[in-house]
Order: C-alpha cells, then sequence, then structure tokens
C-alpha cells in the first residue's frame, strides 16, 4: 500500500523532472534578455557573460563542492535528487534554445515570466526532496535547522549577488532583473512552509 504521507518514484520522477524543465525554460528566459539572476544559478549566468562558456557546463561544475555538504546534511537521497535535477537543468539549457525561440518579449514582463517559472519549479523540487544545488542547499539547511525560510537566504545572498551585476551590466538590466529575482524568493518564502505540505 502506498503511503499517502510520501510521494512515489514515479511522483518523484515527475517533479523532477517538471522542475529541472521549467527552472531550464526560466534560464532561456532570462538569457534571451540578458539579464542576470541571484543563487547559484545567477552566479553561473554572470560567469557565462563573462567567459562566453555555455551556462550549462559552468552550472553544474559550480554546483559540484555543494553536493558533499548536501549529503553530509541532507542525505543521500536528497543528494542524488539534487545531482539529477541539476544535470536535466544543465543538458536542457543546452538544448532549448533550439527548441523556442522569442519574437518579441518585454523586459519587464520577461522578468516577471522568469520568476514565476522558476518560482514554481523550485517549489515542485524542494517538494520533491531535491534542490537545484548550490545556495538552496544551505537555505534549505538553514530552514530545516532554524526555521529561517529558504527564501529569506536566498534573498541575502542575491543582494551580494547582484551588487558585483553592478560590474558586468548596466543599472536598468540589473533593476529589470532584480525583480525577477524577487518573485522567484517571495514565492519560495510564501509557498515553501512543511507545515502545509507533509508529503516528502
Amino acid at each position: 500500500m502506498t503511503d499517502p504521507n510520501r510521494h512515489s518514484l514515479t511522483e518523484d520522477a515527475q517533479g523532477l523532472a517538471f522542475g529541472a524543465g521549467m527552472a531550464a525554460f526560466g534560464i532561456i528566459i532570462l538569457t534571451h534578455l540578458g539579464l542576470v539572476t541571484g543563487q547559484t544559478a545567477g552566479l553561473a549566468v554572470l560567469i557565462s557573460y563573462a567567459t562566453g562558456w555555455g551556462f550549462g557546463p559552468v552550472f553544474f561544475a559550480i554546483n559540484i563542492p555543494f553536493y558533499w555538504i548536501g549529503y553530509k546534511r541532507m542525505g543521500r537521497l536528497f543528494t542524488l535528487k539534487t545531482f539529477i535535477a541539476v544535470g536535466a537543468m544543465s543538458v536542457l539549457t543546452m538544448f532549448m534554445p533550439n527548441w523556442v525561440s522569442f519574437e518579441m518579449l518585454n523586459p519587464i514582463f520577461g522578468a516577471v515570466l522568469f520568476g514565476a517559472v522558476s518560482g514554481v519549479a523550485l517549489i515542485v523540487l524542494f517538494r520533491h526532496g531535491a534542490s537545484l544545488g548550490g545556495i538552496g542547499i544551505v537555505a534549505l539547511l538553514l530552514q530545516e535547522r532554524t526555521g529561517f525560510r529558504a527564501g529569506y537566504t536566498q534573498l541575502i545572498f542575491d543582494a551580494g549577488l547582484f551588487m558585483i551585476a553592478l560590474f558586468l551590466r548596466d543599472v536598468p538590466t540589473v533593476a529589470i532583473s532584480a525583480l525577477g529575482a524577487l518573485i522567484v524568493n517571495l514565492i519560495i518564502a510564501i509557498n515553501h512552509r512543511r507545515d502545509r505540505y507533509i508529503a516528502t
């Protein structure tokens, strides 16, 4: 009999696929507009802009050191799911530009769309016991240990990252980008509540 308070393997598989797919789509929106974001993805985006390297390989490489933290603090299953989600997202961002393009996308609306899509993607991954690595692992750990919301931890990290972004992008671009990042973090802060969602 299936435990109603736990996700099945099939449910986890679709959750990881959806979360990674939507997160990759969010990055396509972001990079199409030349915007930036926070968290580990934001760091990978900035490195990609500065070096010309592809986002996917950079994002995958940045996350490698964090798997040890995830394994030690969050367990083997969480780390495995996160590795799968990060790998899938990294690969998808390499292929998606061949599958979707934008004839016209308003930067402000694009930032809002990125924030909404990415926020929902992260919520799905969190609820299936995964993350997109990096600061997300640290944020979830702090929430589990102290109750300090994961979204707020990421908001603090983002503030520092956006200061760096000002050296690589103009002020209007960074300001529009901040709107998207704010939406991502508010979605997580408001919706990621274990007392309202019990399945793991």
